[in-house]
């Protein structure tokens, strides 16, 4: 997919998407999953679960372990003590450099805001750098497009390219930590500002939601929106520990919503304040945690692939040293090759025993793991480290779209498809009558009410047959089931599958284990 346009549409349009509180005008950052949307993201954050929990070491990508571990679940509170936030490091560092156009009010993350020139290469091939001013766009460094960096512009580059000779190719130079240079920033033209030197100097802005407890708002009550789940996972690891008996290896999972103050918010669901976590932490001895942080790396791409999405747009990147928070050993994303550019889908961080030493610290209470199996006494107790895979379950929900979508030709007709993985698809069948007479609506809506409690499914009587296939393949549905005349004396019905369109004709008391075993692959 080539652009982001067509599938914003199709996600309105078939209420996978909306904009939060559209009828006031909507809300930067903020998005509503409609009946389709909320269907999906939910069967992604199951098959999260299952196989991640519940399931972890029945499912394909569970294999190659380095030794059998165990898997729980939680559920924590948004609100925890703010001391908690202070422990982790999230009052005092966890801020996002801030950039503010004095003109247009705009405001842009100074790490995510390129500022460039324009250079002309000439028909001789000497390449001519246009000094006098600088523009800057949003966008990241080796990902955004030149197109995208150039659009917000494209009146005033048009106006330079016309002062050129014809024929003179356009591209840009790059102009690192501009921002931070007072004289760099003063030829700087932001966007939509009518005359450069318009942006502020970089200042540090914390990205946590505050709110305060209770009737009084002083600084006693203060409290804030986690930011993350993963500190009420080591906040109550000795609960977990002291109540299941669990041995390490495990692992503690959690899905839940998380907030953040996003400067720029873009980019549809990909970058919101709002949004979902489905995170683990997976605490191990700490000379086996580089084993065990390989394994995870691994099973989590493996994981998007086994859904569906093709191998060719992921990325499994290692960080580099300097990309590294000073807690983690190590650190890899699972990125996706979206049409607005390639990120992160979800992270794998070694985070060592930073986290539990913290908590340890600021609350005197003994998190250590006692090892009955430990040789040497005094190797019986220590805090163990802790592998972290952390996917968002918007960002997996919009990249599982992204991939979906397709546009193809059925008899010789243009139709738009999204193939969803079935595990995935908000509706696993659409049972629909021929027509309504004959008796066949009457079969079908039988027929319909038996599937519909073992798997999701939909009935659809409206319009002629080749349209309401054309609504289940916009809205992801792998199976169409037909009920036709045949139906009506042999009891058979139609089976016709998304991706391929083809049929087969399947015994109506068979119809729910048929399709129960297609979509479990």
């Amino acid at each position: 997919m080539d652009s982001m346009e067509k599938l914003v549409s199709l996600t309105k349009r078939r209420g996978f998407v909306f904009p939060s509180s559209e009828i006031y005008g909507g809300l930067n950052g903020c998005w509503d999953y409609g009946p389709l949307g909320v269907a999906l993201k939910r069967n992604v954050k199951q098959a999260w679960w299952e196989d991640m929990i519940t399931r972890h070491d029945e499912t394909e990508t569970g294999a190659g372990s380095p030794s059998a571990y165990a898997m729980v679940g939680l559920d924590s509170a948004l609100l925890m003590n703010p001391r908690v936030w202070e422990a982790s490091g999230h009052v005092s560092g966890f801020s996002d450099p801030m950039v503010d156009c004095r003109e247009t009010r705009n405001r842009y993350r100074a790490d995510q805001f390129i500022v460039f020139a324009l250079v002309f290469e000439t028909q001789e091939g000497v390449r001519e750098t246009v000094a006098d001013m600088l523009f800057g766009s949003p966008g990241e460094f080796g990902k955004t497009p030149l197109e995208e960096l150039v659009a917000p512009h494209r009146k005033r580059v048009r106006a330079i390219q016309k002062s050129r000779r014809a024929g003179e190719a356009l591209s840009i130079d790059v102009i690192a930590n501009a921002l931070e240079n007072d004289e760099l920033r003063a030829r700087t033209l932001a966007p939509g500002a009518a005359e450069p030197g318009t942006l502020t100097a970089p200042r540090a802005f914390n990205l946590m939601f505050k709110t305060y407890i209770g009737a009084l708002e002083d600084s006693s009550s203060v409290a804030y929106l986690r930011p993350e789940t993963a500190q009420g996972i080591f906040v109550n690891f000795k609960n977990v520990l002291d109540t299941t008996r669990v041995k390490l290896p495990f692992g503690i999972g959690q899905i839940g919503k998380a907030f953040r103050n996003e400067i720029n918010p873009r980019n549809f669901t990909f970058r919101s304040r709002e949004f979902e976590q489905m995170e683990m932490e997976f605490f191990c001895r700490a000379a086996d945690a580089p084993a065990w942080y390989a394994y995870w790396r691994e099973r989590r791409y493996r994981w998007y692939v086994s859904l569906g999405i093709r191998p060719e747009n992921l990325v499994l990147r290692e960080h580099e040293d300097s990309e590294l928070a000073h807690y983690a050993a190590a650190c890899a994303d699972v990125e996706y090759r979206f049409p607005f550019g390639q990120s992160e889908l979800e992270g794998i961080a070694n985070r060592a025993d930073f986290d539990l030493r913290q908590h340890m610290q600021m609350t005197g209470k003994d998190l250590r793991y006692f090892d009955d199996q430990a040789a040497m006494e005094e190797e019986r107790r220590y805090l163990p480290h802790v592998i972290e895979p952390a996917a968002g379950a918007d960002r997996a929900t919009l990249a599982f779209l992204c991939d979906a979508y397709t546009e193809d030709e059925v008899g010789n007709e243009a139709r738009t498809v999204m193939k969803l993985h079935p595990r995935l698809a908000p509706v696993k069948a659409a049972v629909f009558p021929l027509v309504r007479k004959e008796g066949m609506p009457d079969r079908a809506r039988a027929i319909y009410r038996a599937l519909r409690r073992k798997l999701d499914a939909a009935y659809d009587e409206k319009g002629a047959i080749g349209r309401r296939y054309r609504r289940q393949d916009e809205a992801g549905t792998p199976y169409c089931v037909t009920i036709d005349g045949q139906t009506l004396t042999d009891d058979t019905v139609t089976v016709r599958e998304r991706d391929s369109c083809a049929q087969r004709r399947v015994g109506a008391g068979q119809l729910a284990d048929y399709l129960a075993d297609c979509i479990e692959g």
